[in-house]
């Protein structure tokens, strides 16, 4: 794997993810187990490197993923992200023209999809959109509110905008990927308290 990291220090490290390649998993390759080959080569560390990513990608989705090198760093991490204290911006090529403003739904998580739904158990989910390029297949810029299961995938879709490749949600043009990117994250450093601002160098294209 081609690994383009972002930043890097004692305590975190942020890289790319390219779409068709997970975060993390026990069988096949992926961005985790790459980034800690090249931690233990790059500081000569011997035996097991902790990293662990702080959020996902799906599989066809690309940009940054933010990962702890210390297991404090990963605490502190992970309640920024419960108390919602990161700041996700995205950017998706929908279908047809979307309006900007605030998407407000309920979801629910069936086996591996997302739904919008008033039935006992949905949760409120909240994203906003900013049209960047307005044509039939047009370009917007996604900032996340609230971090549900196939939120941005599964609101848009419901909008009437599914995105570019993604059939699972309604998509008519079949792609390679799915056409949505991360590329801002905003977040308070774990140590040392300070805003870190994080912004991906690849365009979606």
């Amino acid at each position: 794997m081609d690994l383009k990291i972002l930043y890097r220090d004692n305590h975190i490290i942020a890289a790319e993810k390219p779409a068709g390649i997970l975060t993390q998993t026990d069988k096949r390759e992926n961005l985790e187990d790459a980034l800690k080959e090249w931690v233990k080569k790059e500081y000569a560390k011997k035996g097991a490197v902790f990293l662990h990513a702080v959020h996902r990608l799906d599989k066809d989705v690309s940009g940054i993923v933010l990962f702890a090198k210390t297991s404090k760093a990963l605490s502190r991490l992970n309640e920024q992200m419960r108390e919602r204290g990161m700041r996700k911006i995205y950017v998706a090529k929908v279908e047809g023209r979307p309006k900007e403003g605030i998407l407000r739904d309920y979801l629910v998580h069936d086996h591996l999809r997302a739904r919008v739904s008033r039935e006992k158990g949905a949760k409120l989910c909240e994203l906003s959109v900013r049209v960047l390029k307005e044509e039939e297949e047009s370009i917007v810029e996604v900032e996340l509110h609230t971090g549900r299961y196939h939120q941005i995938r599964a609101q848009l879709a419901h909008a009437g905008h599914p995105i570019i490749g993604d059939t699972k949600y309604g998509s008519t043009k079949k792609r390679s990927r799915i056409y949505l990117h991360h590329s801002e994250l905003t977040f308070i450093h774990p140590t040392t308290k300070e805003e870190i601002k994080i912004k991906s160098k690849e365009k979606l294209s």
